[in-house]
């Protein structure tokens, strides 16, 4: 690959880029994790962290990735032997089930094309055939990353209540927090999973929990072995400004500034600017005559969109010719997608021109691909942009 000239776009679906803010933030010399500013930091970072789950209730700060967040949530609310519920829709909904079974829970898993999110009316089926409350959670992907497809849970979460059913809801933020709207307490979730290099616009580092009452109570009697990712003595030390272990401290400034620019341009104004990015996208794809994966209208993600390519042609390789031709990198396929699907993401720090850019970007790179495909994709993207 030759020297490449000008600015990367980056636009996998996370980790995202880093705005110059964050990064000045980060930058800053390194101070006592147990000393009294540090208080302030973490009591501020832990405040403002809630309006973002849309919650009044504790958000737990791991230093982890977002996978350490999944295995958080579910050694605090179980025990080995425990039922849960799970969907496939997606790679990485597969990749939770597989840590559940590995940690000795019983997964029931119900099988998905990677085209849908999860059925509300399937929900409440499993769960009116359990009217011993066996299934002791109900695990979600909100945002399926692999698939570019977005789940209903405020109707997951109808189903359970329909039939009166005691599960916990456990739910997956990991793209969507901060991008997407969404309300953690309004929709009942239990323990809502999250990480620091998608929406936050931060490096990977960070896994959140936000913990409802409900969970809460649930750690009493979880059996499942826990140290590290023990919610009690984290939420302990939080009182008081600290944390249990040595905490992220570097990011934990660039997270209390991340969180002042969502506060600046207003949660709302985010959600909208991500749907509007999205549904660009999708029109320049459509223009390009080339396929969205997702099939449910209700369901698109506002962060990723996944495209598939016509057979015969290599994702990869596209993804290669886009890389060494334009200077933008593009996510690739994952598990039994992969080479056949790629992903644009948009979200995190991202303006019309830098979307408009980097769909120019995929434009030039079919072209030099040779993969079929009709030149109005980017008019139609831009007109979606100026319409809005």
């Amino acid at each position: 690959m030759a020297q490449p000239i000008g600015r990367h776009f980056l636009h996998v679906p996370g980790p995202t880029n880093v705005p110059d803010r964050v990064l000045r933030a980060m930058s800053a010399p390194t101070i006592d994790h147990r000393g009294p500013e540090f208080a302030a930091l973490a009591a501020e970072v832990l405040a403002g962290l809630r309006p973002l789950f849309g919650t009044t209730g504790p958000v737990v700060v791991h230093p982890s990735s977002g996978t350490g967040a999944w295995e958080a949530a579910l050694v605090n609310t179980l025990s080995p032997g425990d039922r849960v519920l799970a969907f496939e829709t997606g790679h990485f909904a597969a990749l939770w089930r597989e840590m559940a079974e590995k940690l000795g829970l019983r997964v029931d898993f119900v099988p998905g094309d990677w085209r849908h999110g999860i059925d509300p009316e399937v929900v409440r089926e499993r769960l009116a055939a359990d009217p011993d409350g066996e299934i002791r959670a109900v695990c979600a992907v909100h945002n399926e990353t692999s698939t570019g497809v977005t789940s209903r849970i405020a109707e997951v979460r109808r189903a359970l209540d329909a039939v009166g059913h005691p599960a916990l809801l456990l739910v997956d933020t990991i793209s969507s927090l901060g991008s997407v709207d969404y309300r953690h307490d309004e929709w009942g979730v239990d323990v809502t999973i999250a990480c620091s290099q998608k929406g936050l616009m931060l490096p990977p580092g960070l896994g959140f929990n936000a913990i409802s009452a409900k969970a809460l109570r649930a750690t009493e009697s979880a059996r499942l072995p826990r140290s590290y990712w023990d919610w009690r003595p984290q939420l302990a030390a939080n009182e008081r400004g600290f944390f249990p272990s040595t905490p992220a401290t570097n990011l934990l400034f660039g997270l209390r500034e991340a969180l002042v620019m969502l506060d600046e341009e207003g949660l709302p104004a985010v959600f909208r600017r991500h749907l509007r990015h999205a549904a660009a996208t999708r029109a320049a794809v459509r223009g390009w005559g080339l396929e969205v994966l997702c099939l449910d209208e209700r369901e698109h993600s506002p962060v990723l969109t996944a495209v598939l390519l016509p057979d015969g042609h290599d994702a990869d390789e596209f993804r290669r010719v886009v890389l060494e031709r334009c200077n933008t990198s593009l996510g690739a396929g994952l598990g039994k997608l992969a080479g056949r699907v790629f992903r644009i993401g948009h979200l995190g720090h991202l303006n019309d021109v830098g979307l408009a850019a980097a769909l120019s970007g995929v434009q030039l790179g079919l072209a030099a691909a040779g993969v079929p495909f009709d030149e109005r994709g980017i008019t139609a993207a831009l007109a979606e942009l100026g319409e809005a």
